[in-house]
């Protein structure tokens, strides 16, 4: 097959790794920057064109999309679905993870587990925001956060009160979440490819931190999860339309409860901390769903 990554970086550890699994399986594999991708949008011949030229037909693409470039990066990866190339994750689920309250509104409705959650523009009363999740301590986040940025706990209701009215006074888009406390400050990360978890982590927050986030200094180690938990990743992947993506889960009284779905996840961590080859499984579904020339029709866009 020839497969493109769309990717910022070549030597990002996840890039590089996808590269290699995938030439090690006999496949040709090109790494593309999104941002220096351009579009020629005709009914007749759709394109994406790169350094001056008509880029060849791909059998199927990787988005490694960074969240700062959502909006362009899912423009491309539409392109690519133009044309009929596989890409194992679709623009509209890109789209749609990196959305934090719609996804959380998708995974309600699917009656997926999870935590009590707040949102809201101008409320006449924040009081009640914050009774109506369950009271301090809450986790306040930005709705454009992303690797623990913009996630603040509010210990008391006077903190949580005062950090809402500054957020708001910044124009900010904020969740209110509660905040689960026998967690201990660890979560679950499940990557899942296709219908399964093919691994997961438990990530611990650095000292004094309650964010688990690997980026902001967390630690990892393996951990047998629950059927339960195993089916909660994968309900809240299939909810979500994405094909590979990290689903991070905290363990609560009231059993699993997720608290996002990332469509671009690091393989770092994961491979690091369970010894699993990720990126080769990764690879191994696209050969089962985008066999070369299968999908080499126009698009439906």
């Amino acid at each position: 097959m020839r497969i493109a990554i769309l990717s910022r970086g070549p030597e990002l550890y996840s890039t590089r790794r996808l590269k290699e699994a995938a030439e090690a399986l006999g496949h040709e594999v090109d790494v593309i920057d999104t941002l220096h991708c351009y579009m020629d949008i005709t009914s007749a011949k759709p394109a994406v064109r790169y350094q001056g030229r008509e880029l060849p037909y791909y059998d199927a693409v990787i988005p490694r999309i960074g969240a700062s470039i959502s909006f362009y990066g899912t423009s491309v990866v539409r392109q690519f679905e133009m044309m009929g190339t596989f890409c194992i994750n679709e623009s509209v689920a890109i789209s749609r993870s990196r959305d934090k309250l719609r996804s959380l509104q998708i995974m309600s409705r699917k009656g997926i587990g999870l935590p009590r959650t707040g949102f809201a523009s101008k409320p006449d009363k924040i009081d009640d925001l914050i009774k109506n999740v369950g009271g301090a301590p809450v986790v306040i986040k930005l709705l454009e956060g992303t690797q623990g940025i913009g996630v603040v706990l509010a210990e008391t209701k006077k903190a949580a009160e005062s950090i809402i009215e500054a957020f708001m006074g910044l124009k900010a888009n904020i969740l209110v979440q509660e905040f689960i406390k026998e967690a201990g400050g660890t979560d679950i990360r499940c990557f899942v490819v296709g219908d399964k978890v093919v691994a997961s982590m438990m990530r611990r927050g650095a000292e004094g931190d309650f964010r688990s986030n690997l980026h902001r200094g967390g630690s990892a180690e393996l951990i047998k999860i629950t059927p339960t938990e195993r089916k909660t990743a994968v309900a809240a992947a299939k909810a979500m339309g994405l094909n590979m993506c990290g689903v991070d889960i905290l363990r609560s009284n009231n059993g699993p409860v997720v608290m996002e779905v990332n469509s671009s996840p690091g393989l770092e961590g994961i491979e690091k901390a369970t010894g699993k080859d990720v990126a080769k499984m990764i690879i191994q579904f696209l050969e089962k769903n985008a066999k070369p020339n299968k999908n080499k029709t126009k698009g439906k866009g």
